[in-house]
Formats: structure tokens, C-alpha cells, sequence
């Protein structure tokens, strides 16, 4: 290519030689000059006139490998935003996963993780070291400057210190603590064992000091004491329950499971530890058809509208969610951010056409049936949501409740023994006694025999005692009247 070009050249100067020759006798000085100075500007800007054009090339190039990747990109962008398909049920878009984070996020509250416990710690008091840099630190476990007090009115507020001056966690927070191990297939470590309720004493932004508020359990205290809880995890709110926690990812809703799939490995593996089978059943149970000897609670109906209806959603009470919670007794929103007052002309209630399915309690779609508004087409049993902070103080009031039964049967064990040992105590003397008495007995028995056979030695003397007096007695009246008869001849010899 660049000889042919000194080729073009080299024959564009011999033919502006030429004409220029053959001009010779029309054209002035200046004409020559003139076009000798434009042939000689333009064979110099002939160069970077092919760079640019090169250049252009190569640029236009690009431009269009850029505008078919921003094709590319924007459609990958389009997916990962909204899902393949776009706005799937399964949620597998960007939006939807930041929506379940967030729900997520605001559930679990703030957080705090990978922390390290210093040596000495005992199970009232641990002292936490945070291991990460503050840059690595993972989202909600950033340091945050606990709230102003409301009662200071219009005071100034102080001065709000630099970040790297805040304390790690708010003192005087209550956190929920739990010890994190390794699991496979997981970069992190996850929370595996709840260490029990805790309130921050002191806190530095890189470490704290926590006290328990009440009388942690022994698996707890030697999971603290032994080391065996090497890093900690701190929540501001217990984790809550839900349907979705043991599902199979990305599974289809069906007749048969109206939340999808339970992943029966999950379930077994992570309620491995004390816990019963027909606990186990009702995670594996969840949002499968119900059987006949499901409890009224967890049977839950899907049933559609023959008839156009309107529920009233909203209650007529108003107060904050604080005064007792974001429902009325009858099951309506009294909480304004929960109700739909003003969206709409049908504010208030929810509109329902004819075809529209839904799955409600029992009681509920009874109700809709018996008014001839809808009709049932399925029956499910749905596993009942825990509340680990009521089910964790229920435990530890029966735990207490059980401590105290536990002093009092000791005690009543007590004095049972206490019968027990007084009684075989009496049992032994009176087997002494009785052994005793026996012996006592056969001596007597001996004695008796000696007795009774003594006696009728005696009887049998005295019987011959008697014979032998009486045979005496007749011998001497027989005397005695010989003898009378003797003084009676006497006398009468000597009258």
C-alpha cells in the first residue's frame, strides 16, 4: 500500500511538471508559484489527512462495538434489574432480591458481626472486640451515634463527634447474641447457637462490654466459658419466622404447595438438635393440602369469588401500633401507615372481582361461603409463625416455673427421704424387737413347757400327797375312835 502511494506521487509530480511546462508561455511568475506551493501543501497534508481518516476508521469502529455493547449491557441490565422472564414470580430480579433484603434488613434490624470475645469472659459479662476493619465492616454494622434524648425540649444539641469517635453500638441497647460458625458452602459465617439476651454496659467504636440480663442456661454459660463460641454475632431484633426460610430456591407455586418446595435436607439438618419428629413434620407440612386432625389454626383455605365483594380493611379506631399493636380485635388496620385510607374511591376495603382467588383462614372463607360469595377449592395446612421474643420469654418463665417446681420437689424428695429413712430406721428396730420378741417367745414356749411339765409333777405329788393324807386321815379317825373307845372303857373300869 505505501509503494503505491510513492507510486501516485511520484507520478502526480512528473504531471504537474508537465503542465506546468506546457503553461509556461500563459502563466505569470506567481501562478507557478502559487501552484507549485498548494501541489507541495497538499502531498504534506496528504499524511495526516490518511492518519485521520484512519483514525476516523478506527474510532467509527469502536463507536459501533461500544453501541452494541450498551445493547448488551442495557439488555443484561434490563434482566438482572427485573428478572428473566421480566417481573418473574420467583423474584430472581434485582429489585425484587433488594425488596426481600430489605425486608430482611428492617426485620432483623441493625446488626452486628464477626466479633471476637476477649479471654476471661464469663456469662455475665463478655467484652466483644470487633475483628474487620471499619471499611470491610459488613452493611447495619456500621458505628451509629445513639438518638438525642427527647425530654431535652429545645436544649442545644451537643456536637455530633467525628465518625471515627462513635461507640460501636449504642450503650444501654439490648442485643439478642449468637455464635457463628463456618458452614459448607458459604464464604461467611453464620449465626448457629443463640448465647441469650445481653445489654451493652460501655462501648468504644472498637469494642463493647456486655452484661447479660438475666441467668443464661448451663449449654449457654459453657458455650461462653469454654470458648466453644469463638465469634459472635449481636442483633437488635431476633430473626423472625416465616414461610420461605426452608424453601428450595427458584420453585414454582402449585395446588400442592401454595409457597413451594420445602427443601427436606434443610429442615432435617437445621432441626437436627432436640427436636422431635412431629415438630420436624410441621416445617415439612407447610403450605401442603391439610389432613382431617389439623388443629382449626393452621388450616388455611384457597378459595375463589363467584360474586363481586368488598372487605372492609380499616378499622375506625385510630392510634399508633404502640398502644397495642397494628390490628384491632376483629382483625382490621388501626395503625394509618397499615391502612388504605385515601388510595383510591374504594379507601378502606379491598375490592374483589369474580375469578379472584385467595387463601384465607378457615373461619374467613367459611364466612365467604355461607354468604354465597365465593367457593372452596382447596384446604392447606400452614405451619403457625413463631415470635421468638414472646416463645424465648415464655421459656424462661417456665424455666423459672420450673426452677421453683424443681426447689419444691427437691424439698418434698427431701423430706420423703427423711420418711423413708425414719421409717426403715423404725422397720430395722422393730425387726430387732420382733427378733427379740421371737426369742423371748421360744424361751417362754421353753419355759412354759418346763412349766407344764412341772405342773403335772406337782399335780401328780400332790394327788399322792392327797391320797396319802386322806389314807392318813382315815387311819387316825380310825385311831381316834379306837382311842375313844379305849377312855370310854377306861372310865367305865374305874367307876
Amino acid at each position: 500500500m505505501s509503494y503505491a502511494l510513492l507510486a501516485f506521487l511520484i507520478i502526480l509530480v512528473l504531471a504537474f511538471g508537465f503542465f506546468m511546462w506546457k503553461s509556461r508561455d500563459t502563466w505569470r511568475w506567481y501562478h507557478i508559484t502559487t501552484a507549485s506551493i498548494a501541489l507541495i501543501l497538499a502531498i504534506i497534508l496528504l499524511f495526516p489527512t490518511a492518519g485521520t481518516l484512519k483514525s476516523r476508521s478506527a474510532w467509527h469502529k469502536v463507536k459501533e462495538d461500544l453501541e452494541t455493547q450498551l445493547t448488551r449491557l442495557e439488555s443484561e441490565q434490563f434482566t438482572l434489574k427485573h428478572g428473566d422472564p421480566p417481573d418473574s414470580p420467583e423474584g430472581n430480579g434485582a429489585l425484587a432480591l433488594k425488596e426481600q433484603l430489605n425486608r430482611f434488613s428492617l426485620e432483623a434490624g441493625r446488626r452486628w458481626q464477626n466479633l471476637r470475645p476477649q479471654a476471661g469472659a464469663t456469662p455475665a459479662t463478655v467484652t466483644l472486640i470487633r475483628s474487620a476493619a471499619p471499611a470491610e465492616l459488613p452493611p447495619g454494622m456500621e458505628a451509629t451515634e445513639p438518638p438525642a434524648d427527647a425530654a431535652a425540649g429545645a436544649a442545644a444539641v451537643p456536637a455530633v463527634p467525628a465518625a471515627g469517635n462513635l461507640p460501636l453500638i449504642p450503650q444501654g441497647l439490648v442485643v439478642y447474641a449468637f455464635a457463628e460458625t463456618t458452614q459448607e458452602g458459604i464464604a461467611v459465617l453464620v449465626p448457629t447457637f443463640y448465647l441469650g439476651e445481653f445489654r451493652v454496659t460501655a462501648s468504644t467504636p472498637t469494642q463493647m462490654t456486655i452484661e447479660a440480663t438475666a441467668r443464661l442456661e448451663a449449654p449457654q454459660a459453657q458455650a461462653i466459658t469454654s470458648g466453644q463460641a469463638s465469634s459472635w454475632s449481636l442483633y437488635e431484633l431476633l430473626p423472625l419466622d416465616s414461610h420461605e426460610i426452608f424453601l428450595r430456591p427458584q420453585t414454582a407455586i402449585s395446588d400442592n404447595a401454595i409457597f413451594g418446595d420445602v427443601d427436606n435436607d434443610l429442615v432435617r439438618a437445621s432441626l437436627s438438635r432436640g427436636v422431635t419428629d412431629a415438630t420436624i413434620q410441621k416445617y415439612l407440612r407447610d403450605g401442603t393440602p391439610s389432613s382431617p386432625d389439623d388443629p382449626p389454626s393452621t388450616r388455611w383455605v384457597k378459595i375463589e369469588f363467584t360474586k363481586a365483594h368488598a372487605i372492609v380493611v380499616d378499622s375506625p379506631e385510630q392510634r399508633g401500633a404502640l398502644d397495642g399493636g397494628f390490628f384491632d380485635a376483629s382483625g382490621q388496620a388501626v395503625d394509618s401507615r397499615m391502612q388504605r385510607r385515601g388510595e383510591g374511591p374504594t379507601g378502606g376495603t379491598v375490592q374483589f372481582a369474580v375469578g379472584d382467588q385467595i387463601t384465607v383462614l378457615e373461619q374467613a372463607a367459611d364466612e365467604l361461603i355461607e354468604q354465597n360469595v365465593a367457593k372452596l377449592l382447596n384446604t392447606y395446612y400452614v405451619r403457625p409463625l413463631n415470635d421468638y421474643l414472646f416463645v424465648l420469654r415464655r421459656i424462661r418463665l417456665r424455666l423459672n416455673e420450673l426452677e421453683i417446681r424443681k426447689v419444691e420437689l427437691e424439698f418434698e424428695q427431701k423430706v420423703l427421704g427423711d420418711a423413708i429413712a425414719a421409717t426403715v430406721s423404725m422397720l430395722n428396730t422393730n425387726q430387732e424387737a420382733k427378733l427379740k420378741l421371737e426369742k423371748d417367745l421360744a424361751q417362754i414356749q421353753v419355759e412354759q413347757a418346763a412349766i407344764a411339765q412341772y405342773n403335772s409333777s406337782v399335780k401328780e405329788t400332790l394327788t399322792n400327797t392327797r391320797q396319802r393324807l386322806s389314807g392318813l386321815y382315815q387311819d387316825n379317825l380310825r385311831l381316834r375312835n379306837e382311842l375313844d373307845e379305849i377312855h370310854t372303857a377306861i372310865e367305865e373300869s374305874v367307876r
